[in-house]
């Protein structure tokens, strides 16, 4: 019998022409010596896709298969399932056909999974195939927590005699299984779910209100009745490690989660508004701290300059641009660049988001004494090679920074200002004698992250003449309009058209003349306009060379930089 489907699965695929009778040999060959099925073999060879070998097996068995990420799906056949089921048995109803629910899955031969379906719909079921990969993802895309959370956050109040209650004295002794617990935990994990990266928990004056910022931009997931808003603080004080009592001033909190096996770290922030404490979590993603500087979208033009800067022993590099730019990513992308086991590297931050192995990590700690400036002071004592310091926020820090650097440290750092040349003049209004500022700082880069246009959906244009000069882009009057890329709108984007961040940069390079200027006391208008002299590529043009690449759209370099 196994010799029977053997030979049915290599007919089918040499009919498809998905493998070559010498390909396929080969794989029986590796599959008998193994002991693995010859699907998988095919697979790990790299002779067939995943889909590609789920289609095969389809056709097999006479079934027809779905590729879900092209496939459209119905959300009025989606909602006849429970979510909790859909998950349980990797199942996921896609369309009504003449009264019949269609439904895909990975295990057609999981009879349970058909039967238990059949049952909570009420309908006959129709299986068709889809490949794991392809169904767990859109299962994260259709089946959302946001009806359960509503559906719990209504069991939670009819639970609540009176409104407001108030959960600080039940610690930890709340029940795994209460409402409140349960909404807490779908928050986080739809959020993850959604590749968010901060979770926003609002009160206003009559709900609570929930959003989710998703590639740099909120959106609002769920509107919660008022009277849950307490239970909700305290049990996120409570995992985070926050004095639920305390509730005038703001604090700081840590949490972590386990989401499909991987371990999730959130830094949790509350702050006291005049309609109760709202909560901040940030997602932190521990892969983001092992990125190369290569996956950061960096030209090559500025990647090389940068690279010039990073590669030297000693002198000052600094990441620039507002908050949730981006700028955190891309100094521990630098420091896996240098971080080598014969040198000695330190960091100290406010807080310590990633926990990197072979660096030395200090959290800042303002209660106990350890400032940023103390704490700098003290890791020069420790014979550093490369310093990080979180963020330079003041004279004394800064005074201090500056003279690591003239003293054979390479240190690295971030500073709020809005663009690369703008840094040099921060440092002289923060108190450092312009020409340290000269001769200590080597490169500037300063940052924004703007959408990626999906690569799904994206859809080829010609812009008008009018939308070019609007947009300042760098076209010549005259010469052929060039064909740019826009946003379309999927399912694997949600609609929105875009997916994932792209970083935009200007890598400013401090060169004799730039020294010169800082001594002057030249305008940032000075010296940027003698960094652009001398190779140095600004956010916007940055951003055009990504909207003639197809990275991003002319729409989304405008909302990012000025």
């Amino acid at each position: 019998m196994e010799g029977d489907t053997l030979k049915q699965l290599g007919e089918v695929l040499l009919e498809e022409g998905l493998v070559t009778e010498a390909q396929l040999l080969a794989a029986l060959d590796e599959s008998m010596a193994s002991g693995g099925s010859l699907g998988r073999t095919l697979v790990e060879l790299g002779v067939l896709t995943e889909n590609q070998l789920v289609r095969a097996l389809a056709a097999q068995v006479g079934m027809q298969f779905v590729d879900l990420d092209e496939h459209p799906v119905d959300k009025n056949a989606v909602v006849l399932v429970p979510g909790a089921l859909c998950r349980r048995y990797t199942v996921l109803p896609i369309a009504v056909e003449n009264g019949a629910l269609v439904l895909a899955t990975a295990d057609p031969g999981n009879v349970m999974a058909v039967d238990d379906v059949r049952t909570v719909s009420g309908r006959h079921v129709i299986p068709v195939i889809a490949s794991y990969d392809n169904l767990t993802r859109a299962i994260d895309r259709f089946v959302r927590a946001d009806d359960e959370m509503e559906g719990l956050s209504s069991a939670f109040v009819e639970q609540t005699a009176e409104p407001e209650v108030d959960l600080s004295n039940l610690g930890d002794s709340i029940d795994d299984d209460a409402p409140i617990v349960r909404y807490v935990n779908l928050l986080v994990t739809q959020a993850i779910t959604d590749r968010s990266s901060d979770i926003h928990i609002e009160p206003t004056e009559h709900d609570l209100r929930v959003r989710y910022r998703i590639d740099g931009v909120l959106h609002e997931v769920q509107r919660s009745p008022k009277n849950i808003q307490s239970g909700v603080i305290s049990r996120v004080k409570i995992m985070s490690d926050i004095d639920i009592a305390e509730r005038r001033k703001p604090q700081d909190g840590r949490m972590s989660v386990t989401h499909n096996g991987r371990k999730i770290d959130l830094r949790v922030a509350t702050l006291p508004t005049v309609w109760g404490e709202k909560i901040v979590m940030r997602i932190l993603d521990n892969s983001t701290a092992s990125l190369d500087l290569r996956d950061l979208s960096f030209l090559d033009h500025n990647l090389e300059m940068y690279r010039e800067s990073y590669t030297k022993p000693y002198g000052m590099l600094l990441v620039t641009g507002p908050t949730g730019s981006g700028k955190s990513t891309t100094l521990y992308a630098t420091l896996n660049a240098v971080s080598k086991p014969e040198i000695n590297v330190i960091t100290v931050e406010d807080p310590v988001e990633y926990r990197l192995p072979g660096i030395n990590q200090v959290q800042v700690n303002p209660k106990a004494g350890l400032t940023f400036a103390g704490a700098l002071r003290s890791i020069l004592r420790s014979d550093p090679d490369v310093v990080l310091l979180g963020e330079i926020r003041d004279h004394e820090t800064a005074q201090i920074a500056i003279e690591a650097a003239l003293t054979g440290h390479l240190v690295l750092s971030t500073l709020h200002t809005n663009d690369a040349p703008s840094a040099v003049t921060r440092l002289t209004e923060m108190g450092i004698e312009p020409f340290l500022v000269g001769s200590a700082l080597d490169c500037v880069v300063a940052q924004r992250l703007a959408r990626k246009l999906c690569e799904k959906c994206k859809e080829p244009y010609v812009p008008t003449e009018a939308e070019l000069v609007a947009a300042r882009f760098p076209w010549v009057p005259g010469e052929e309009i060039p064909e740019l890329w826009r946003p379309g709108g999927c399912v694997a984007c949600s609609k929105t058209g875009y997916r994932g961040r792209i970083a935009l940069h200007e890598v400013m390079r401090v060169t004799e003349d730039i020294e010169r200027h800082a001594v002057a006391h030249s305008s940032a208008a000075d010296i940027a306009a003698t960094a652009q002299k001398q190779g140095m590529v600004t956010l916007r043009d940055d951003g055009w060379h990504k909207v003639a690449l197809g990275r991003t759209s002319i729409e989304e370099v405008l909302r990012v930089v000025a």
